[in-house]
């Protein structure tokens, strides 16, 4: 069974596509974004699954890639197409070339008019296909920079794209209202740029006269790019916080396992959120925690030190999860949940103060 995950970062509105074989937990990530590294890895590592390769559809001009983030902490292939001329790759792919994963496998077509090395990635069943800025959702990726031609991109278009299976659901690397996916079929027949009657000399006169303004990022995200990603003052990107041993979940929340509060509990405050009776109820609790109900937080946030980390706690960590986004929303930077709340405390044997 093939695991896949739509992924999406809002400030680029970039897709992020996360595929793995069920069977040997390999995976690979087509375009990963910089910024949203920490989030891949703890859905990668929440899934249980190993990456083996992150695969760019291009060189980027609107993001940076996460590439060699990622590289760093699993030791993922970096892959992308030889025409890119990016530096740093530890692997290049001409067309034809296939990247496995396990049982499964993308194909590379090769796909330049955006940018020479643009690449589309077919699933091995032609099922899927990653089109990167080529072919968009009822458009096209722009011509009108890096190495941009229109003429170019309608043959790729046409000759490895609408070729495919008309089942065959294409995938964008970006969309900027809000849509998810399309497929051959609907592109064919509905894409105004490039679809039904429309020639190769009514698709150039159309892109030729965008006047689009250049990415906002890409003076900075093109040259990071052509070093895939490596960027001064990246290495810390995907570590902890140093100030425990802490894990970060793909709903987006730090947090450390009961073991780890143990060794730094004589120096954080411990916030339990839960309510009076529960603090005094069944369950107990921690000795030294600071009792503030969830409801109650907000206002008295600033009851707590500035100078010293938060550990928040509940019954089951749910609520000390949305315990942490406020506080770090109060100005708070070195805020974790405890795992599991006070149910994993007392199942693992820790001492509590009252309950039974």
């Amino acid at each position: 069974m093939l695991i896949f995950r739509q992924l999406f970062d809002p400030q680029s509105s970039t897709y992020t596509y996360l595929l793995g074989d069920d069977r040997s937990r390999e995976a690979v990530l087509i375009d990963p974004v910089f910024e949203q590294a920490r989030r891949d890895a703890a859905l990668l590592n929440e899934l249980g699954l190993k990456l083996v390769a992150s695969v760019e559809t291009h060189v980027h001009a609107d993001h940076v890639t996460s590439a060699w983030l990622l590289k760093r902490q699993f030791g993922s292939a970096i892959t992308l197409g030889r025409a890119s001329r990016a530096e740093g790759a530890d692997r290049y792919l001409d067309h034809g070339d296939t990247v496995r994963f396990g049982s499964r496998f993308l194909t590379a077509r090769a796909t330049p008019g955006h940018t020479d090395g643009c690449m589309t990635y077919v699933l091995d069943d032609e099922s899927m296909a990653f089109t990167g800025d080529c072919l968009l959702i009822r458009g096209s990726g722009r011509t009108d920079f890096q190495q941009g031609d229109p003429r170019v991109m309608y043959r790729s278009v046409h000759t490895q794209l609408f070729t495919l299976p008309e089942r065959c659901l294409l995938y964008p690397a970006h969309d900027y209202r809000g849509l998810t996916v399309t497929s051959v079929a609907e592109e064919r027949r509905f894409n105004p740029r490039l679809g039904g009657e429309i020639g190769e000399d009514d698709f150039a006169g159309y892109m030729t006269n965008l006047n689009l303004p250049h990415p906002k990022q890409i003076d900075v995200a093109v040259p990071a790019n052509l070093r895939c990603g490596r960027k001064d003052g990246a290495v810390d990107a995907l570590d902890a916080q140093d100030w425990a041993q802490l894990t970060y979940t793909f709903a987006g929340i730090w947090e450390l396992a009961p073991q780890a509060f143990e060794d730094v509990a004589a120096r954080v405050q411990l916030v339990d959120v839960r309510e009076p009776a529960e603090y005094s109820g069944p369950l107990g609790h921690i000795r030294g925690a600071r009792l503030i109900p969830l409801g109650e937080l907000v206002g008295r946030s600033r009851e707590l030190a500035q100078d010293r980390p938060i550990v928040t706690v509940c019954r089951s960590g749910a609520r000390s999860a949305q315990a942490v986004v406020i506080l770090q929303k109060s100005g708070y930077r070195e805020v974790a949940n405890l795992s599991g709340g006070m149910l994993r405390w007392r199942a693992s044997g820790y001492p509590v103060e009252g309950g039974e």
